[in-house]
Parts: C-alpha cells; sequence; structure tokens
C-alpha cells in the first residue's frame, strides 16, 4: 500500500537540559504521528531529523532518536555535554518522517519542521571570588558609620541561584565591625586612635548554594585623629629677636579642610603696629634727622617748634608724649591755634613748596569720629591756612579735611586770578590712625602722597561767591582766621586731632624716593620667595606692609605659601613690644551649603629687648691743667683735645661648643650714628663776661648739624656718624676773659643716639688753671697769726706745676693741692708751738739745776734741724724755733708764717734733713 499520509508534529518544543546530563527533557514531550498507520512501514515513524536553528546550533551538538516507530515517540539528547556558562540556551528546528513503502523508506514521507528550544540548567559548579584580595579604609575617630567600606564578590555560574553572592561574614572574631548582605562594612562602636589605630580583619562570601569564597579577603581601616576644619599648628606667641632679619611667621601652619572640595582659598594676615610710633617701627631719630638720612634737600622750615623763648607761637598747644620721642601737639578745633610769625612765615612764600605732616583725626581729646555727631563731622576742619606774599601780590592755600575728604584750596593770586581746590577721597583721614601726609605743589602741579602712596586729585574750579582774603601774610596752624575786610565774618572750623613735624620747604618738589624714605616702615610682612610661589597663587601687600593677602585654589599649594609669610625688622635697635597678629580664612566650595567656615585666629608676636649699645667716651684725663694764659688767649684751649667715642655691642655667645663652662659676653665694635651730645659746666652756669666756650659754627652748618648754646650747656644735635661728632667734640674750646682766671672749673660731656633713648658714660673734666710766681698772693687767710717769709730763689723749682693764685684775679688754687697746703702748714704751726714750750722748759730747768752742767739723756736733740734767721737782727731779737718733723712730707720744704708780725722780710725755713748732714746756713 501507498503512502499517502505526511507524519504529524507539535509545532513548538520547550526543553531542558542540566550541565550533567545530556537528555533534553522536552515540553510536550516528542510524539509524531502518520495517518497512514496500522500500515505496516507507512505507518511507523522511522526517525527524527535536527537541523540548525537561528542561533546556528542544532545538528551539531544534538540529535533526535526513535524510542517506539509504532507510536512515534521520541528523544532529543545532546551529543557532547552543556555548559550553561558558555551557552544557556539553544535553538533548532526537527523533523519527523516515515518508513515510507518498504525496509528500504521508499516515498518516505517528511512531517513540517518543529521548532525546538532547549534551556541549559546550571549546576554550582563555581565558588565565589573577591574582587579584591585586600580592602583598606581610613576613618576619623569618634563617629559612628553606615559605612566605611564595601567588599564584592563574584561567582562565575550561570543561574540566579549559584551565581549570586547570598551574604558576607566576618571571620575574624572581636572586631567592632559589622557586615551586611551587600558586604557594607559599618563599625559597631566609636573608634579611638588613641587605643587602636589600624584595623585589621577577615570577611568570606557565600553563595545561594552556600558554596564559600575560595579564599578570603583582608579589610584593614585605618582611624584618623578627629578632623576638624581649621588651621593646624597655629602658634599663638612668636618672639623675634633684634638683628634677625626675616623670619617666618608661621612655618608649621597647614589648613585641613577635612576632604572638603574647596576652589578658592583667601587668608589675610594683619600686623598691628599702630600702638608703635606713627603706625609702625621706623628709625627713632627726630624729623629733622630723619629727613638728612633720607637725603631730603635743606631748607625745611618747622612749623611745629619745640616750644622755647625763640619759638614761642607753640608754647599755647598742649602736647603729648609720644613712644619714638617726637613732640606731638594736640589741637582741639577752637583754642589750641598757632600762629607762625611773620618772619618764619615769609621764609616759605611762593607757588612751589612741599608741606610735610605727621596727621591724626580725633586725637586723644577728642571723640572719635565715629562717635562724633554727624553734623560735627560735616564741617571742615582747617589744618593750615596761609597768605603769603609774593612780589607784589598775595598767594593763599589752606589744607583742609571734611569728613573722608582732603582739600588744597589754593589762590595763587587774590587780586586776579580764581581758586582752585584740589580735592581727594581717602579713608586714611577718617580712621583716626596716624598717617604722613605730603604734599608737593608746583602751580598747577599738585603731588599728593599718603603713607608714601601716590593719590591723585580730582580738580575743582571754585566759582562761588568767595571773599578774597585780606591783603596781609598771615600763617595759621590748627585754624584760619576771621576776615572783617567787607564786614563780614567767615567761621572757619578749627582741626581736631594730632599734628606733629609739619614742615615747608620752599622751592622745588621732594623727590619720590625720598617721601618713601621719610615714611618707610622697618618693619612689616613680606613673602619669603616668589618663585616657589605656586601656580594659581596671588600675594599682595598694602604699602605699609601690615596687611598681607593670600589667594590661590589649591590647599597644597596654599599650605606651602603660608609658611613662606615673614616678618622682617631691619633696625639695628627694634623698639620692643608686642604685635597683634590675625589671621582671617575664607572658603567657597563647590557646594555652598556644605562649605567650612573658618573663625579668626589671633595671636601675638614679641619684639624682645635689642641688645643695647655702648657708647664708651674716654681719652680725656680727669684733670686738664694749663697756665691760665693759654685760656685767656684768643682761642682758648680745647676741652676734649683726644677724645674717643666707641660704640659696641654686649650680647650672650655659647661657648659650650668652644669647651669652656657657663656663658660670655662678647663685644662688637659697631659703626654707629649719633644724633645728640651735650656739654654741661658743673656747679655754677658760664658767666658770658668772664668765660665761654667757643666751637666752629661754619663747620656745624656744613655737616647739617645743630646747637643751642646757652650759659647752662650746649647741645649738639643732628644724626651724624661717630667720627664727626668727635671732630666737632674735638674742636670745643674754653676761653677766659684778662684777669678772670679761676682755680678750676669742671665740665661733663655726655652723648646719646636714637633721640636719647641710648646713651653714653659722662665724662667729666676738671680744669685746672696754673699760674707764675708773679702773682704768688699773701696767704694770710691761711693763717691769721702767723706771717711767711720765702726767698723767690728756693720756690720756682719745687714749687713747679702748683703756682698760686693773685689774689686780685679771685682764684683758688687746685683743690688737692690746697688741701696739702693748709693740713701741712696746720700741723707745723702746732709742731712750733709745742717746740717753743718745750725750749723754754729746758731753758728754765737748765738755769734751775747747777749752771752749765751737762744736758741729761732726756734733752732734746735737735742736731738734723737747722734754724736760719735774718743776719740783720741779733739772735737776742730773735728766738730760733726747732720743731720734730717726724710725719711731714718727705724732702719737701714748707714754709710758715713767723709768730712776729713785725717785719715783712724775715722768713723761717724749717727744713728736714738727715742726722749726720751738715747743717746749711745762707
Amino acid at each position: 500500500r501507498l503512502s499517502l499520509a505526511f507524519p504529524w508534529i507539535e509545532t513548538e518544543y520547550q526543553g531542558i537540559v542540566m550541565e550533567n546530563d545530556n537528555t533534553v527533557l522536552l515540553n510536550p514531550p516528542l510524539f509524531a504521528l502518520d495517518k497512514d498507520a496500522p500500515l505496516h512501514y507507512a505507518g511507523e515513524i522511522c526517525g527524527f531529523r535536527v537541523h540548525n536553528g537561528p542561533g546556528g546550533s542544532g545538528s551539531a551538538q544534538f540529535e533526535a532518536v526513535v524510542l517506539d516507530r509504532s507510536t512515534g515517540e521520541g528523544l532529543v539528547r545532546s551529543k557532547e555535554p552543556l555548559d550553561c556558562e558558555s551557552q544557556k540556551e539553544h535553538s533548532f528546528t526537527i523533523q519527523a518522517y516515515d518508513c515510507g513503502e518498504g525496509p528500504d523508506g521508499t516515498n518516505s514521507k517528511k512531517s513540517h519542521k518543529a521548532t525546538v528550544h532547549v534551556r541549559v540548567n546550571d549546576v554550582n559548579e563555581f565558588s565565589p571570588v573577591f574582587v579584591e584580595r585586600r580592602y583598606e579604609a581610613s576613618v576619623p575617630e569618634g563617629r559612628l558609620f553606615d559605612r566605611i567600606v564595601r567588599v564584592e564578590a563574584v561567582d562565575a555560574d550561570c543561574s540566579p541561584q549559584y551565581s549570586q553572592i547570598c551574604f558576607y561574614d566576618i571571620i575574624t572574631p572581636n572586631v567592632p565591625f559589622t557586615i551586611d548582605n551587600d558586604g557594607n562594612i559599618k563599625n559597631t562602636e566609636p573608634l579611638d586612635s588613641k587605643r587602636q589605630r589600624v584595623h585589621s580583619f577577615w570577611v568570606t562570601a557565600f553563595d545561594c548554594g552556600k558554596n564559600r569564597a575560595q579564599a578570603d579577603a583582608q579589610v584593614i581601616v585605618t582611624v584618623k585623629p578627629s578632623c576638624k576644619p581649621g588651621w593646624i599648628g597655629w602658634t599663638k606667641r612668636t618672639e623675634y629677636t633684634p638683628g634677625s632679619g626675616s623670619i617666618p611667621l608661621f612655618p608649621n601652619l597647614h589648613l585641613e579642610a577635612c576632604e572638603e572640595t574647596v576652589w578658592n582659598i583667601q587668608a589675610t594676615v594683619e600686623l598691628q603696629t599702630g600702638h608703635i610710633g606713627k603706625g609702625c617701627d621706623r628709625d627713632s631719630y627726630s624729623d629733622r634727622s630723619v629727613r638728612r638720612l633720607c637725603g631730603a634737600v635743606r631748607g625745611e622750615v618747622d612749623l611745629l617748634p619745640p616750644p622755647s623763648p625763640a619759638t614761642n607761637w607753640t608754647t599755647v598747644l598742649p602736647t603729648l608724649p609720644s613712644s619714638d620721642s617726637s613732640l606731638v601737639f594736640s589741637f582741639n578745633g577752637s583754642t589750641h591755634v598757632a600762629v607762625v610769625p611773620d618772619s618764619v612765615a615769609s621764609a616759605v612764600s611762593g607757588d612751589h613748596f612741599t608741606l610735610q605732616l605727621w596727621m591724626r583725626r580725633g586725637g586723644a581729646s577728642t571723640q572719635p569720629l565715629a562717635n562724633q555727631a554727624r553734623g560735627t563731622r560735616k564741617e571742615e576742619e582747617t589744618i593750615i591756612c596761609s597768605t603769603v606774599k609774593n612780589d607784589d601780590s598775595y598767594s593763599h592755600y589752606s589744607l583742609s579735611v571734611h569728613g573722608c575728604r582732603l582739600s588744597l584750596f589754593y589762590w595763587p593770586d587774590v587780586s586776579a586770578a580764581r581758586p582752585v581746590k584740589f580735592l581727594w577721597k581717602l579713608e586714611q583721614v577718617c580712621d583716626s590712625e596716624w598717617h604722613h601726609l605730603s604734599l608737593s605743589v608746583q602751580f598747577p602741579s599738585v603731588t599728593l602722597y599718603v603713607d608714601g602712596v601716590t593719590f591723585d586729585p580730582a580738580l575743582i574750579h571754585d566759582n562761588g561767591a568767595i571773599p578774597n582774603p585780606a591783603p596781609h601774610q598771615r600763617l595759621v596752624i590748627g585754624a584760619c582766621w576771621e576776615d572783617l575786610s567787607n564786614s563780614s565774618i567767615i567761621t572757619i572750623v578749627g582741626y581736631k586731632g594730632l599734628l606733629s613735624g609739619v614742615t615747608v620747604r620752599p622751592g622745588n618738589v621732594e623727590p619720590h624716593s625720598v617721601v618713601e624714605c621719610l615714611y618707610a616702615c622697618r618693619e612689616g610682612l613680606d613673602f619669603g620667595d616668589l618663585e616657589t610661589l605656586g601656580s594659581g597663587m596671588k600675594v599682595h601687600v598694602n604699602p605699609s606692609q601690615s596687611v598681607l593677602v593670600l589667594e590661590g585654589d589649591d590647599i597644597e599649594s596654599f599650605n606651602r605659601a603660608v609658611q613662606q609669610v615673614t616678618y622682617r625688622n631691619s633696625l639695628r635697635f627694634a623698639t620692643p613690644g608686642v604685635r597683634p597678629l590675625k589671621l582671617t580664612t575664607s572658603l567657597r566650595c563647590f557646594s555652598e551649603e556644605s562649605c567650612l567656615s573658618l573663625r579668626q585666629l589671633e595671636g601675638y608676636l614679641v619684639v624682645l629687648q635689642p641688645d643695647a649699645p655702648q657708647i664708651s667716651l674716654s681719652g680725656v684725663g680727669p684733670h686738664l691743667a694749663r697756665p691760665a694764659a693759654e685760656f685767656e688767649g684768643p682761642q682758648g684751649v680745647p676741652l676734649f683735645p683726644e677724645l674717643r667715642i666707641v660704640c659696641s655691642l654686649s650680647h650672650a655667645v655659647n661657648t659650650a661648643a668652644q669647651g669652656m663652662e657657663g656663658g660670655a659676653l662678647m663685644s662688637d665694635a659697631v659703626a654707629h650714628t649719633l644724633d645728640g651730645c651735650e656739654v654741661q659746666p658743673l656747679g655754677e652756669e658760664l658767666n658770658p663776661e668772664r668765660e665761654e666756650l667757643l666751637i666752629d659754627m661754619e663747620a656745624l652748618k656744613e655737616r647739617g648739624l645743630d646747637i643751642i648754646n646757652t650759659t647752662a650747656y650746649i647741645a649738639i644735635t643732628g644724626a651724624e656718624s661717630i667720627s664727626v661728632y668727635e671732630d666737632v667734640l674735638r674742636s670745643i674750646r674754653y676761653r677766659l676773659a684778662k684777669g678772670s682766671a679761676r682755680f678750676e672749673r669742671r665740665f661733663r660731656l655726655s652723648c646719646s643716639e636714637m633721640n636719647g633713648r641710648y646713651t653714653s658714660n659722662e665724662l667729666t673734666v676738671e680744669v685746672n688753671f696754673l699760674h707764675s710766681l708773679d702773682s704768688l698772693y699773701h696767704p694770710s687767710h691761711l693763717l691769721a697769726s702767723q706771717q711767711q717769709f720765702l726767698h723767690p730763689s728756693h720756690h720756682t723749682g719745687e714749687l713747679s706745676g702748683h703756682t698760686l693764685p693773685n689774689p686780685h684775679r679771685n682764684s683758688v688754687v687746685p683743690g688737692a693741692a690746697t688741701v696739702i697746703i693748709m693740713v701741712c702748714v696746720g700741723f707745723l704751726v702746732v709742731m712750733v708751738i709745742l717746740g717753743v714750750f718745750r725750749i723754754r722748759s729746758i731753758h728754765r730747768r737748765g738755769e734751775g739745776a747747777r749752771g752749765g752742767s751737762k744736758e741729761g739723756s732726756n734733752q732734746w736733740d735737735d742736731s738734723a734741724l737747722t734754724i736760719i734767721v735774718n743776719p740783720m737782727e741779733t739772735y737776742e731779737n730773735r728766738m730760733g724755733i726747732a720743731t720734730d718733723m717726724e710725719g711731714e712730707c718727705d724732702d719737701e720744704e714748707e714754709v710758715v708764717d713767723s709768730p712776729d708780725d713785725t717785719s715783712d722780710d724775715q722768713r723761717i725755713i724749717i727744713k728736714k734733713e738727715g742726722r749726720d748732714s751738715a747743717p746749711r746756713r745762707y
């Protein structure tokens, strides 16, 4: 029978096969039906053919076999083991065919192709493996964290059941950490870096088939000390030794941002030096001396000099103490006004001049500007007001402050030209701090320097109704006058504040370098090395070097820059004291909400006491003995002909390194600049009619030194070298008028530097006047009852250097010689009287005993004495007097007055000789 029907199978099958099995379980089961059944052959299924599917798999990996030809049951199986990890699913087609018409399968029929989808089921053949063998993390102490670190393990199995990690476990016991099923590790208690800095433990992982990881992972947690955002390494106190140059202020300072991401950092370092002198540490010399040291052109006129009889216009102004020894005048805006005399004002006329001054608004006697009434602050305060005569015309100018504005009102010709007003808006004139102003007028050009910085004015032509100033010369400081020329009163508010060093110099303006030198602070903030400044860093320092600003975007570069901030002081003898320090920091973060806010740091810099210089005056003996005629000469006698001035520094040195015990002081000779010396007569002041001190005024003027010459002292002032002062002091001469020689005169010399801050020793010289024998006087004032007779030939040689003064010159013998002579003469008088009584006693005793008897052993031996009497008189009228001279001045003739005053020619000379010497008679 012919095969007429085709075999039939399902159109699609779903199959499952295990990795460790090759039999595919199909759903539905594989059955092929043939409608020719039960015909032999034609109704039987002889086989299945496998065709490749869309994925290319099929015939190569799977096969289908017939289990029962009659029922058409079949089986699909893999030819080799399948790997789920390589391919989870396979797709192919299958076709059934019958046995045809005979055993050889002739005319067999084929079914349609059915699609078979086979899914390979996974077997848990792999264990978890950690991604990292070691995990590290660092956390700050004292906090509980939700997650410190996350560990991760993977499984190579393909199925979710076996490829997923079901849980992790910490296998190290007794650690303050826990781990969740996702591998997140956190601490179970706050960590303490002091107790344990590093924690190390092991963890493992399990997949959902309960396979443990092949190798465990190590976790290391480092505990950091608590992170507090801010500056670390801040030192509140910093010491500076004068002469050290520049020192870093913050050598160990660095910023801790606690992992906060910042994009801009700005730090402001402020050094407060307003209480040191006039704003900072400067040369401790007078304003005039500083001008000389800075090379300023001479010819300035001091408008506020120290009060004196010659400069009495400043006596009405109250003065305040100053740490730099300068004179500070206070103005109250009303009664405190200085009217400069016309003789001084006429010296500063012209339209080319330089006005310089130190000013501080407010002052000690007035309220601070911030506390003043609003109306008071708006009134214009005049600092200086001047009308001067220029040839046939008058010019007028006034310098005023108005709030925070400084104005110069200038009228080149009050009778013709219109006034011009120059205006500057400055914070410096209203901050109640000391500031230096230098105003150079070279009309129509005006230049203003405030603290050494140039400021350009806004030029204003004042065309309002302004009364012309009175056509007479006047210069007022602290206010301006009332003008009554047009029957109108102009009320101008005076200046309220402090002024110092107000000078005007006519002529060409000062160079900028001189102005900078006059103001220059010798101390301030600085930056160490700009070449080491990192990229993106900026440094700005204000002119007075009291404020330094750092700006950058990288924390590491910023920390290196902060450590380069230095303090410098170029003065050898810096002003000791405390300088407050402030550090203000502002941060800008990418996240403005969580950006750090750092508090202001405050500290102070202590400038230690410098090693005091030792100014030594020497080379002049305590006595200066010269003949009186030399003092009476036209040039006098130099007081300090061999004066030597030496300045040295004594400082401690470390001798331990040299093998010596303890310390030592080493003195270094240094080149110094003195600023004053004073010569003062001790005792009575100089009498101008009888004596004077001479000095070369032209030499002083050439050296730029000033002198104050009074009867009480001579003061030479001005900053100059030691050699110049030596030459000047050696040239000082003491001269007497004819017939005014005295016994002695004492002078004291002392020098100083830095406005009297350091002084020398006091060198005292005693001037002795030597007189010739022609001027010897009758010394009846020494012994009223005695009279002395002396042959001039006997005393010319022996009294050389101790000549007696002329009584008509009202003089005394040098002090030491006078005392010796009086003591010796008194002693001789006593001995003469005792000798007279003894001789008379012996004479009477000899007459009472047997006349002509020999003298006993107790008789006085006068063989060593010689009595010389006047040969013109007899022995009966004069009796020789012998006396014992033990204890007297050896080998020196003594002169005593004779007991008898009847003859001026009679003199008794008592001379001590040896026992064996023969007596001399004249």
